[in-house]
């Protein structure tokens, strides 16, 4: 089957799938948190800067940590958020700030209140156990140290060239160094209702989620966002 470049989708159809998934709102509100790149300010520009022409119809808010708490009222500020957007980045740096500021807490609150957490990368890793991650150097090291709300491990850029993601995170499931879990490759999310994986979605035709356990790896069905191919 052939493929033209204006089937493929990007990163914010996955974050409007997301947001499909909060409770009906005319405008949600979305808080978007870069701890994980220590807040830079680059980061925050550019996200505002792609809510601004993308997705207009958002209340979006950022959280930084970063030289203090930008609100002042951090559970609140969290709890009235339909969707929280975790950056990318070091995944241990992460949840170390996270910690000494309780939001560990706090965002299990959220969880438990139905707001739609999310993330990529560091921002997907740290809702579970652990996974592979470069956070130490850029040898990929086990870290196990999540927030583990989901009761996996987790392995992100499943199809990762530069380094090798994908059999690091098998080798470390299959030697018992992480727990069972989910993989994704770049550009599919992983959609979970409490701890049960409802669902994994895709913005690129073909890419895959997988759950990996000492067995070995077995693919997930993965939904594409975009329009089905039809034959010819």
């Amino acid at each position: 089957m052939l493929r033209t470049e204006e089937d493929e989708l990007g990163n914010v159809h996955l974050l409007e799938h997301a947001l499909s998934l909060t409770s009906p709102r005319s405008r949600p509100r979305v808080c978007y948190l870069p701890t994980a790149l220590g807040d830079a300010a680059a980061a925050v520009t550019a996200q505002r800067e792609r809510f601004a022409t993308e997705l207009p119809e958002v209340d979006l808010s950022v959280l930084t940590l970063f030289p203090q708490p930008s609100v002042p009222d951090l559970r609140g500020h969290l709890l009235s958020q339909d969707l929280l957007l975790v950056e990318g980045g070091s995944v241990v740096n992460l949840m170390a700030v996270w910690r000494a500021h309780r939001l560990d807490a706090v965002l299990r609150e959220c969880w438990e209140a139905g707001v739609v957490l999310s993330g990529v990368s560091a921002g997907s890793l740290c809702w579970h156990l652990g996974g592979p991650t470069d956070s130490f150097r850029d040898a990929l090291d086990p870290f196990t140290d999540g927030l583990g709300l989901l009761p996996f491990s987790n392995g992100v850029h499943d199809d990762f060239d530069d380094q090798p993601r994908r059999t690091t995170y098998r080798r470390l499931v299959a030697d018992g160094t992480l727990p069972p879990g989910y993989a994704s490759e770049d550009g599919v999310g992983l959609h979970y209702v409490g701890t049960e994986l409802r669902e994994a979605v895709s913005v690129r035709r073909g890419a895959q989620a997988w759950w990996v356990d000492r067995d070995g790896a077995r693919p997930v069905p993965t939904r594409y966002l975009g329009p089905a191919e039809t034959a010819g």
